[in-house]
């Protein structure tokens, strides 16, 4: 479903996961609506393409739950379950107001804020040309966005996982802290683990590679990137599967 050329990859159905880091902005909470408008007119040329998009969005905008001393884990990831959900209304209804059709899928029953996730849902919205939101992780705790975007990508059958982040790629080291921190081209999922490297969290790792699920790692603020991932230019890190398993 992926072919290559060196100057264009095309794919038929793609899920993006953005970090509601990025998504804030300079202000590192809440919504930068330029930003996520930006983000919109850029799917928006996607799907007028054809191509498939479902999107995942980080909660850390909101909560990071998991850096408080005196909340229960069970409770703090529930509450980092919720801002997902605020995050995917907020984003799906900046989509709909650039002319996007969408739909919002949660693991667990929101009333009518969304609507309960199942694969044959989810792939019904996608073929239909509709940007399906996918909020609420896994509906479990322990268990990250990251680890949710790649469960997610497996059930849809996605082709690939495209990861923007506020930072441009996967580096051997903290770039915000080591300037000197080397950014790979490509490195094999085998390698993330190996070298913890941290492009999602090891169980999200491991669940990729065990699906051989690639994921490319970029900068959400650079201009245009992810129409210019889509259309190979791309500047960010290639993670692919392991051609041993």
């Amino acid at each position: 479903m992926i072919y290559k050329r060196k100057d264009v990859v095309a794919t038929q159905r793609i899920l993006l996961k953005l970090s509601g880091e990025a998504l804030a902005g300079e202000k590192k909470t809440g919504f930068d609506e330029e930003t996520v408008r930006k983000v919109a007119l850029q799917v928006g040329q996607l799907t007028e393409k054809g191509i498939q998009v479902g999107i995942v969005i980080g909660g850390g905008n909101f909560w990071r739950g998991r850096t408080s001393e005196h909340i229960d884990r069970v409770k703090a990831d529930q509450i980092g379950m919720l801002a997902t959900v605020m995050n995917c209304i907020y984003v799906s209804e900046q989509f709909r107001s650039v002319g996007m059709q969408t739909e919002i899928l949660t693991p667990f029953e929101c009333g009518s804020f969304t609507k309960l996730f199942s694969k044959d849902r989810a792939v019904k919205y996608l073929s239909a040309g509709k940007v399906v939101f996918f909020a609420g992780g896994t509906g479990h705790p322990y268990f990250s966005t990251d680890t949710g975007v790649v469960l997610r990508a497996v059930e849809v059958e996605a082709d690939v996982i495209l990861l923007a982040k506020s930072v441009d790629g996967v580096y051997d080291d903290d770039p915000m802290k080591n300037p000197q921190a080397k950014k790979y081209e490509e490195v094999t999922i085998d390698e993330v683990i190996a070298k913890n490297l941290q492009v999602v969290d090891m169980t999200a790792s491991i669940l990729a590679r065990d699906n051989r699920m690639p994921m490319w790692v970029f900068g959400l603020n650079e201009e245009n990137s992810i129409v210019n991932t889509v259309n190979g230019r791309f500047h960010g890190t290639k993670v692919s599967v392991s051609t041993t398993n």
